[in-house]
């Protein structure tokens, strides 16, 4: 298109977009008004069959006037005048039908006899009810045709558009061409592929359904394709997995509209597509776990929450702030975490209450002065060390943080009444062979013993698998190396690991707490089948791009504390179905024989001795498991003194 004629039809257009928006409801009275007379000459001249009679013309301009004003009327009343037609819908057409349904009502009463010469016919009110109706669709979807058009082809000209093929055919799909076709996003859709051979050759807004996604090389290229948009929200796993298949030999880029509970109330917009991650290729189907009853046990609650600068503490930080409890106490030793999450929850919920308290766990006096000050009802227990081969190396701060740190703080959650403890725990607590595990297992028992210590008390665990994306997981390393530029390190090709988000894990944490018979329990999660890291390895690999998968991933070997498997039940242990799918109570065979806070007593004054071989003989001894059967803890001869004792800093596994 020329200047010339580009200033040519945007001049009008630009003097009828000035006026239809200083003068909305003018040129909506003059439109219905226009539809209205149409509407009604029209079901006369149809009653007769195009032959005016003549003696129903004072009739006809009489009824007119009284027709016209009941239409407005009804049109305010139904609130028709403010609509904007650009954005007009099936919801929009529903009114307007209500409207005109009690409108010629209205006017088939007034109109049964005098001043009029003649009654009006039936019919013909009928027929001026159905044409209005008719008429004014027609005008509105014209309007919204015109504009949409005419915006399309000038944004097409002021900036560079990318030709974009959606995969699914869907309501999603169809409402993401929409947002692209109505908005300067810098998108053009160029049609659908879907797997449904049903829909293939139809429509959805004015876009044809080419084919399959089988097809997506030989059609990207006959359409000139720049970039793939999957809109499957209600797609598995599995058939994600296929699609980006598909996806990566066309070698285009591709992104992908979220989950459907992620587009919520299903209003699509272009900025909820994202890049496929590593959440939508997992083999299992997400748990969604309802928090009806959360709200209500949080009402009047003030909640304590250990380790809350960590993946999972922060996350339950955010969930439960949206339930607005009386108070949040966040806890934790990293300074700069705690300080960006207070900066977040008090921007999202600047009415609630949130103290942010630096702190250690095994410091007995800061967490009963935190007890003292906020008197929370409600304790989440999330800190801990769980690096599994870090903590090899480190005996003494695992058992220390991990099993000491959680008997303080139960043990002063009893003593001050508080209502509900609940431990964040890990299956690798399942018959430990890693002194994190190991040291995890320890404060499943604190929170069991303590139940009977302390009956008025809710104690609890939860225990799940790895969280996808928490700090110290496989992806977040991944995701280091494939940035720069090296392989992925994988331990083993048949490695597996339990998954789970991060969303996921906190929903479990909270639901499980409410269970009534969760009273000295340990609540687990079914999570399906356990996933290869491998296979982890190559999703990610394929979402980078990366072709060359083989070269790109170099087996390491299992590293110290490292199982193949990780199991969530023990052979000794059974599980009780609970009233939450999927979600179970772990119910082991018999306590252990001996006083597990009266163990740890004893390891707490040998810390305080510093006799740090004296604590890891004594957890080998609990644990004849550690390392795989054979190793043992001794004290390192790596010569790192501890500034404060002289001692040999740490442990480590040999």
């Amino acid at each position: 298109m020329d200047v010339g004629t580009s200033l040519l039809i945007r001049a009008p257009l630009t003097l009828v977009r000035r006026i239809r928006y200083l003068h909305r409801r003018t040129v909506a009275f003059v439109a219905y008004t226009g539809v209205t007379v149409a509407a009604y000459a029209l079901a006369f001249l149809l009653r007769f069959e195009f032959a005016w009679p003549r003696e129903y013309t004072a009739t006809f301009l009489g009824s007119l006037v009284l027709l016209v004003v009941i239409r407005h009327a009804c049109h305010q009343f139904f609130r028709l005048t403010t609509g904007r037609w650009r954005f007009v819908g099936v919801h929009d057409v529903l009114r307007l039908g209500v409207a005109t349904l009690v409108g010629t009502a209205v006017f088939f009463a007034l109109t049964r006899g005098a001043p009029f010469p003649l009654s009006v016919p039936v019919s013909v009110v009928a027929g001026e009810a159905i044409l209005n109706v008719l008429l004014t669709s027609a005008v509105w979807i014209s309007y919204r045709a015109a504009f949409e058009a005419l915006h399309y082809r000038f944004a097409g000209n002021r900036r560079e558009t990318t030709r974009v093929l959606i995969v699914g055919a869907g309501e999603s799909g169809y409402m993401l061409a929409r947002e692209m076709s109505r908005r300067n996003t810098g998108y053009r859709p160029v049609g659908f592929v879907d797997d449904d051979p049903h829909k293939w050759g139809t429509r959805l807004a004015g876009l044809e359904v080419i084919g399959a996604v089988s097809d997506l090389r030989a059609i990207a290229d006959a359409h000139g394709v720049q970039e793939l948009i999957l809109a499957v929200p209600h797609a598995s796993p599995a058939q994600v997995r296929t699609i980006v298949d598909h996806c990566e030999d066309v070698g285009l880029p591709f992104r992908v509209l979220p989950s459907i509970a992620e587009v919520l109330a299903g209003d699509v917009r272009l900025e909820q597509v994202r890049e496929v991650r590593i959440e939508d290729l997992l083999g299992r189907e997400p748990v969604q776990l309802e928090l009806q009853e959360l709200a209500a046990d949080l009402r009047d609650a003030c909640v304590l929450i250990t380790g809350a600068a960590g993946s999972i503490g922060s996350e339950l930080a955010r969930q439960i702030a949206l339930h607005n409890p009386a108070g949040l106490v966040l806890f934790d030793q990293a300074e700069t975490e705690l300080y960006y999450l207070e900066l977040e929850i008090r921007e999202r919920h600047p009415r609630l209450p949130i103290v942010p308290v630096i702190g250690d766990v095994v410091d007995r006096d800061a967490v009963e002065a935190v007890f003292e000050a906020y008197a929370p009802t409600h304790v989440f227990h999330a800190a801990a060390y769980k690096h599994v081969p870090m903590m090899e190396a480190n005996v003494r701060q695992a058992v220390r943080n991990n099993a000491l740190g959680t008997w303080v703080v139960a043990e002063a959650s009893g003593r001050h009444g508080v209502l509900r403890f609940v431990l964040v725990s890990t299956d690798k607590a399942v018959k430990p062979v890693s002194v994190m595990g190991a040291t995890k297992r320890l404060a499943e028992l604190v929170v069991l013993e303590l139940q009977d210590r302390h009956p008025e008390t809710v104690y609890a665990a939860v225990r799940f698998g790895n969280v996808l994306g928490s700090n110290g997981s496989v992806i977040p390393l991944f995701r280091r190396q494939l940035a720069a530029g090296r392989p992925l390190t994988v331990t083993h090709p048949d490695a597996t690991r339990y998954f789970m988000t991060i969303p996921e894990a906190v929903q479990l944490i909270l639901q499980a707490s409410l269970l009534p018979e969760i009273r000295g329990q340990i609540a687990m999660l079914e999570m399906g089948e356990p996933v290869r890291i491998l296979e982890l390895a190559r999703n990610l690999l394929r979402l980078a791009g990366n072709r060359s998968r083989r070269r790109s991933i170099v087996f390491t070997g299992l590293r110290p504390g490292e199982k193949l498997h990780e199991e969530l039940v023990a052979p000794d242990e059974e599980t009780i179905e609970t009233a939450i799918p999927k979600v179970r109570l772990i119910k082991a065979a018999e306590a252990p024989g001996w006083s597990v806070t009266g163990t740890l007593a004893t390891w707490d004054v040998a810390f305080r001795s510093h006799r740090d071989a004296d604590v890891a003989a004594a957890l080998a001894e609990i644990f004849p498991g550690l390392g795989g059967g054979g190793r043992e803890l001794v004290a390192s001869t790596l010569p790192v003194r501890d500034g404060m004792s002289g001692m040999p800093l740490e442990q480590t596994a040999r």
